[in-house]
């Protein structure tokens, strides 16, 4: 997949006029894009549309319009997207209440390490964590991960056939399973494998 340079950009002056239409629809983009694993977890797969707009995003928040700025949100970002051989995810833990947020995550400590794709009767495929810094520690893990999964080329060719896909986390303290996902989802992530 297409990493992201300053001429897929719009300037900030343009990104705000269009900010609600280019809003609008990533929302239909990400409701393909989304697995729930429980009622606690979500894993956001990205793909060049959902990075972009993450990048516009920093940009129009932070005010960036200078060469270097924009240089620097393109390399911490462009690492998010899919290779070719393998899915992207944003790994999110999800607790309204913060005294809550704060006590579950001290017992998830590791869940990161944990969570899992299977593609068939392929073996489960456990995501790469936090490759750019770490983000748990002895007490606590963070309420966001960013998971890397690497799919062979059978794999990416059973899930390109639409054989089942199904999520899961394999944590003593959270230990679930999905449903078989759903097949639009399959495809949506499948298009990342060229």
């Amino acid at each position: 997949m297409q990493k992201i340079s300053t001429k897929d950009l719009l300037s900030l002056e343009n990104y705000s006029q269009e900010r609600e239409k280019i809003r609008k629809n990533l929302i239909e983009i990400k409701k393909d894009r989304k697995i729930q694993i429980g009622g606690n977890v979500t894993l956001l797969f990205e793909n060049n549309a959902t990075i972009k707009y993450q990048i516009q995003e920093m940009l129009r928040v932070e005010k960036i319009f200078e060469e270097d700025g924009i240089k620097e949100e393109l390399a911490a970002y462009n690492p998010l997207i899919p290779d070719g051989n393998n899915l992207k995810a944003t790994m999110l833990i999800e607790f309204p209440d913060a005294v809550e947020r704060k006590e579950k995550l001290s017992y998830l400590i590791g869940i990161e390490d944990k969570v899992w794709l299977q593609i068939g009767e392929n073996e489960r495929i456990f995501g790469i964590a936090d490759e750019d810094l770490e983000r748990s520690d002895e007490e606590k893990t963070s309420a966001v991960h960013f998971l890397r999964f690497e799919l062979s080329n059978l794999m990416i060719k059973d899930l390109k056939s639409k054989v089942t896909l199904f999520a899961g986390i394999s944590h003593p303290n959270y230990n679930v399973r999905t449903q078989e996902i759903a097949q639009s989802i399959s495809n949506s992530l499948s298009k990342d494998l060229d």
